[in-house]
């Protein structure tokens, strides 16, 4: 299997971990603790960093602070200088973004890393996101449609300096092949370029694309272009038929349905064992549980008492208690629900996150990956750990050697490059496959 590490605004990836005592509360803005955890990463051997973005903060910044890095090319470049193989994957929004300033700042950005760049190639959502932008949402219609120009355009833009044409000959006094490097002139309904971008290929040619999305529209754009996929799923049924749409639609396209690997997301407490993975979620967490609770009575079909949270649902309660069919995390709390656990230790197994979650020692980590990763549902899957500032050591001192004693995870990085790591194909502007 393949494993991603997310790294976001600098503390961790629960409410409270700006607050927890071995933090320094100022990391939202030190790019070396970016470093540090990136580093941590490289020596599991992980395949890549993740860093989600967001260009807005909708939430209760008096007590926490935002979910993304201050920016996420910038805490890049910073960290590319000081690793030397892990790969190194944005998010870079199709919608609001100029496809000439993506194109120069990701490849610019694999130059620097030395073919370790990616790009998370997605479409922008949220009309605050919008708002920063002067504009409206545009229609999934359109936003989509314009995320198949502009990807089209930056691969184009990747692939105008030609592969040969650097030529950098000091004796003679040739710089390049100027034939090699030529404009592009293409445009569409939504963006135009005439190009040519002036950067030569890195080490692995081009960034390698990424998307992240579940819906129709995600699995097509996926599937034409990208060669990995950052998903959420929490059930292996779930994560088994979205692997099946992404590799379907890559199928479709013309392209190997080996291509495009599928990456489940996992959130980690690593402890000695479940009562302190608990103890440590309810501790940053648990000013939170008296609003979670009414939702996981929501999922539940039944009413919880936010004054009565550290006694387990009654026997009653537990008679009644049925999943909610509108989300899938629904059966998974109520599993917990009728081990025993109090209505605050449930919360705390995190079964109302945003990803499957697993609080308790390493081994219970591995097991639900190997299960996954057996059961053909993932190509791997992306960490978000609670505190970075000692999970991603927990996840990689304690994880990754249990899979590696199981032969499911590599001992050390076979390549230099993200496409080394991801066994991505090369390509070198527009895949050819997708112009007839």
């Amino acid at each position: 299997m393949m494993i991603g590490m997310h790294l976001g605004n600098g503390y961790g990836n629960i409410p409270g971990a700006w607050r927890e005592p071995s933090v320094d509360p100022r990391s939202y803005t030190d790019f070396s603790a970016k470093v540090r955890y990136a580093q941590a990463a490289e020596r599991g051997k992980l395949q890549f960093l993740f860093l989600p973005d967001g260009p807005t903060h909708v939430g209760d910044i008096a007590n926490e602070p935002p979910n993304f890095n201050l920016d996420v090319m910038v805490t890049l470049a910073a960290v590319a200088r000081e690793t030397k193989r892990i790969g190194l994957v944005a998010t870079g929004s199709t919608t609001f973004n100029e496809p000439f300033n993506l194109a120069r700042q990701f490849k610019a950005l694999d130059i620097l890393s030395h073919g370790r760049t990616g790009w998370n190639a997605v479409t922008s959502s949220g009309e605050d996101v919008a708002a920063n932008y002067g504009a409206r949402l545009p229609s999934s219609a359109d936003r989509y449609g314009r995320a198949h120009e502009t990807i089209q355009l930056v691969q184009s833009l990747w692939g105008s300096w030609g592969k040969d044409a650097w030529v950098h000959d000091q004796t003679v006094g040739r710089f390049a092949d100027a034939e090699g490097i030529a404009p592009i002139n293409l445009g569409g309904t939504y963006v135009a370029s005439r190009g040519p971008l002036y950067i030569p290929p890195s080490e692995q040619g081009q960034p390698v694309v990424f998307h992240a999305g579940g819906s129709p529209n995600a699995h097509e754009l996926a599937g034409r272009y990208a060669n990995a996929v950052i998903g959420a799923a929490f059930t292996i049924d779930d994560a088994h038929a979205q692997r099946a749409a992404f590799r379907g639609a890559a199928d479709r396209a013309g392209r190997d349905p080996d291509e495009i690997k599928f990456f489940a997301g996992l959130m980690t407490t690593i402890a000695p064992d479940r009562r302190q993975a608990l103890d440590r979620r309810i501790a940053l967490s648990g000013r939170t549980f008296p609003q979670r609770s009414a939702y996981l009575g929501q999922m539940l079909g039944l009413r919880i008492d936010p004054a009565n949270l550290d006694a387990p649902l009654s026997p009653e309660q537990l008679a009644v208690a049925r999943p909610w069919s509108g989300d899938p995390r629904s059966a998974n709390a109520l599993r917990i629900a009728r081990e025993g656990w109090t209505v605050r230790d449930v919360l705390a197994h995190g079964v109302i996150d945003y990803h499957p979650v697993i609080a308790g020692p390493a081994i219970e980590a591995a097991d639900h990956m190997q299960a996954w990763f057996d059961a053909g549902a993932v190509d791997g899957f992306w960490v978000s750990p609670d505190i970075y500032e000692d999970g991603v050591d927990a996840f990689v001192d304690w994880v990754v050697p249990l899979l590696q004693e199981r032969g499911l995870f590599h001992r050390d990085y076979e390549g230099a490059t993200l496409r080394d790591h991801l066994g991505a194909p090369p390509q070198y502007g527009i895949d050819p496959r997708l112009t007839r």
